[in-house]
């Protein structure tokens, strides 16, 4: 493809065609098909790769400066490899089942699909219909598949960070600590794992989680005291 071509189509799809957005990821196939194959080797099959690319593709059409003076495949390269590494780097360090990576990827491509399709991120709730998986089961997979980032951060309408909630030392963010909280919040019920998830790495209030989970605000209130309850307990015995 020849740099005025990619130019003509990434106009139009920042203009939202969907066709030449679709162009511009078969027609720049063989870039990402060329960033892909140095990952191979590393756990994660070849075509999930490509997808993962692609995905890089589509925000670097989304995001490129046509007036910068800049060749597209420069500025595409490292937002394609980015996104594959972050996938590696988020799927390293804290192991999971193969299952849960495996729903990891189907989000992570559903949430590119409908990110293309709508123009923003999607609700749980689109994600819930574009995948077939309720929304707890959503809230589960992301909070087990994060990295263990958001301990210091405060949440919801409290102001308190699970850091706190749970007199963990100021450098709980290092390996061993992680690894012990990952332990401990494996060890929950599934409904006080998806209130967790929900409330102290998504961010959300306990309304907003009550929403997702589909009870009342008392049950993720009473829940979420059980939970943190729960993990002082595990944690206290390290």
């Amino acid at each position: 493809m020849t740099e005025e071509r990619n130019l003509s189509l990434i106009a139009r799809a920042q203009q939202g065609d969907r066709e030449a957005e679709e162009a511009l990821l078969r027609e720049n196939a063989g870039l990402v098909w060329s960033i892909a194959r140095r990952f191979f080797g590393r756990g994660t099959e070849p075509d999930d790769l490509y997808q993962l690319g692609s995905l890089g593709l589509i925000k670097a059409i989304r995001g490129f400066d046509l007036g910068y003076g800049t060749r597209f495949s420069t500025y595409a390269v490292p937002k394609i490899a980015g996104e594959i590494r972050r996938f590696l780097r988020d799927d390293g360090e804290i192991k999971v089942s193969r299952s849960l990576k495996e729903a990891a990827m189907t989000l992570r491509l559903a949430r590119g699909r409908l990110q293309q399709r709508l123009g923003r991120d999607p609700t749980v709730s689109e994600l819930s219909l574009e995948t077939g998986m309720p929304p707890e089961e959503i809230a589960m997979c992301e909070e087990a598949t994060r990295e263990v980032e958001s301990l210091q951060q405060p949440t919801g309408e409290d102001g308190f960070s699970l850091e706190e909630l749970l007199s963990l030392s100021p450098d709980a963010n290092d390996l061993a600590e992680r690894v012990a909280l990952r332990d401990a919040i494996g060890r929950l019920k599934e409904e006080e794992k998806a209130v967790i998830g929900l409330r102290y790495y998504r961010g959300m209030t306990q309304q907003a989680a009550a929403e997702v989970l589909k009870i009342s605000q008392v049950q993720v209130s009473r829940l979420e005291r059980r939970a943190v309850s729960a993990l002082r307990e595990a944690l206290s015995d390290r």
